[in-house]
């Protein structure tokens, strides 16, 4: 059983009341979920984080091309924005944000180092204020794992 399919499992019984956090352990990793809501379709995500063993070898850049060319369930597609060896950090956001009314919406994907990752989702003015929020956002359970194994692999 992998990462993924154990949070199907997990994710068929969770029912948060208020935003709340499911942790999921497998095989030296862990993907937390942290959610407004959940029922038997799907989540609405305030946050996706996901804590691996680092493997051998890899590289902060090469797992951030990895997540961009792997993710494919969501909205937008990912792109590698920046890589900042210095800090080991990196930063994947959405391709091509949704464009909504005055707001655009988009993903953004943070890398610390080669073990940890967060999803997060924002809103910003399209005019360029400067000014962003994060929002929560929802996922279908398959598109929810799919995402996590695109992050762990």
């Amino acid at each position: 059983m992998t990462l993924a399919e154990k949070l199907l499992l997990e994710l068929n019984d969770w029912r948060p009341a208020g935003r709340d956090t499911l942790a999921i352990e497998h095989a030296g990793s862990v993907a937390t979920i942290t959610a407004d809501r959940n029922n038997e379709l799907g989540t609405l995500a305030w946050e996706i984080a996901l804590e691996r063993p680092a493997p051998d070898g890899a590289t902060l850049r090469g797992w951030a091309e990895s997540i961009a060319a792997r993710s494919s369930g969501l909205l937008e597609r990912l792109r590698m924005l920046e890589v900042d060896d210095g800090r080991s950090e990196a930063i994947l956001r959405s391709d091509r944000p949704t464009e909504k009314a005055e707001s655009l919406a988009y993903y953004e994907v943070r890398l610390f180092g080669t073990s940890r990752a967060t999803v997060h989702r924002y809103r910003a003015d399209r005019a360029g204020g400067g000014k962003r929020e994060q929002v929560a956002f929802a996922l279908t359970h398959e598109v929810l794992a799919k995402l996590i194994d695109d992050i762990a692999a």
